[in-house]
């Protein structure tokens, strides 16, 4: 009698277990792009499932917001405005909450990158008379000039948070290359050399490729490279602008902005430059994609590099 009740107490425990475990497992939180769009009369950020549903805008004012960046836990997201008066760092909560000015000074601030641990943001700044990357601490202190008379901007986190990519104007205006450098600025290499421009490196969640945009063949196209420069491949091929390449955290796609529907909206393709497909499906301009899946820890996602208004395709405003 008691070996009966110990096993139909078993099998009671077993259900009402499992009707607890599977309602956790089917609701679970869906991949989350970020991005910017127009369609509400000005520059805003905006987020909306990896799928293209559930578009909602987070910022909801009348000045410029742009460059978005996920924290690695996807609990805020740092980004470009102009509310302030110039273009400064911010950081928000992933729901458009709590917003804070990490920067504050009269100088253009802009693309911020969010390192792999959640301690640092680095972005591009012109509080020393020329645009360099900066890296600070999460919470606006302690900003340190890592480039140093570089001319640089864009910079991408590697997934490691070991090495930053970033594109310089260092060999001459109109002749923008992508460089790399150690995470404290040093040991800056070359890994672009044509007489075009290459720039918005976007480094892979495996740390072993880096995408970027090319007008070396006559239109703003996506290229993928390994991380040392070498294999380059072009994979979109259309007369239009493609820009502002993103990642997905599981490396198997990326999203991207094009015209080539006659305004810019927001794309993913597979990492083989396969199966793409449109988002954003609306008239207004929508760009910069930056990429978040909860599936993926803190130490596995990489840093987002961020994307550009390809309206002004060499400026950051």
């Amino acid at each position: 009698m008691q070996r009966r009740y110990n096993l139909a107490h078993f099998i009671l425990v077993s259900v009402v277990v499992l009707g607890l475990t599977l309602p956790m497992v089917v609701v679970e939180v869906q991949a989350r792009i970020a991005f910017v769009s127009k369609r509400d009369g000005n520059f805003e950020i905006y987020v909306m499932d990896d799928d293209g549903g559930n578009q909602q805008n987070l910022t909801k004012n009348r000045h410029y917001d742009s460059s978005p960046s996920w924290s690695p836990d996807g609990k805020r997201i740092a980004f470009v405005s102009k509310r302030d008066g110039n273009d400064e760092i911010y950081v928000m909560n992933a729901d458009g909450g709590n917003l804070q000015n990490l920067t504050k000074n009269r100088h253009y601030d802009s693309s911020p990158s969010w390192s792999p641990d959640g301690k640092r943001i680095t972005f591009m700044s012109e509080r020393d008379g020329n645009p360099e990357i900066y890296v600070m601490d999460a919470d606006g202190g302690n900003p340190r000039n890592l480039t140093k008379n570089r001319h640089a901007w864009l910079p991408s986190w590697s997934p490691d948070g070991k090495r930053i990519a970033f594109t310089s104007g260092a060999d001459g205006y109109g002749n923008f290359e992508i460089y790399v450098m150690d995470a404290d600025g040093r040991n800056q290499q070359r890994l672009t050399k044509n007489p075009l421009l290459d720039w918005q490196p976007s480094w892979s969640p495996d740390g072993e490729r880096i995408a970027f945009v090319s007008n070396r063949d006559g239109n703003s196209e996506i290229y993928v490279m390994d991380a040392d420069g070498q294999s380059q491949r072009r994979f979109t091929k259309n007369r239009h602008a493609n820009t502002g390449p993103a990642w997905s955290p599981d490396g198997k796609r990326i999203a991207f902005a094009s015209d080539r529907n006659g305004n810019f909206e927001i794309y993913i393709m597979d990492a083989d430059g396969g199966n793409r497909r449109n988002l954003t499906k609306n008239r207004q301009n929508n760009f910069r994609p930056a990429w978040f899946d909860p599936a993926f820890t803190v130490r596995s996602r990489p840093g987002h590099g961020p994307a550009l208004d390809s309206s002004e395709i060499f400026s950051d405003r």
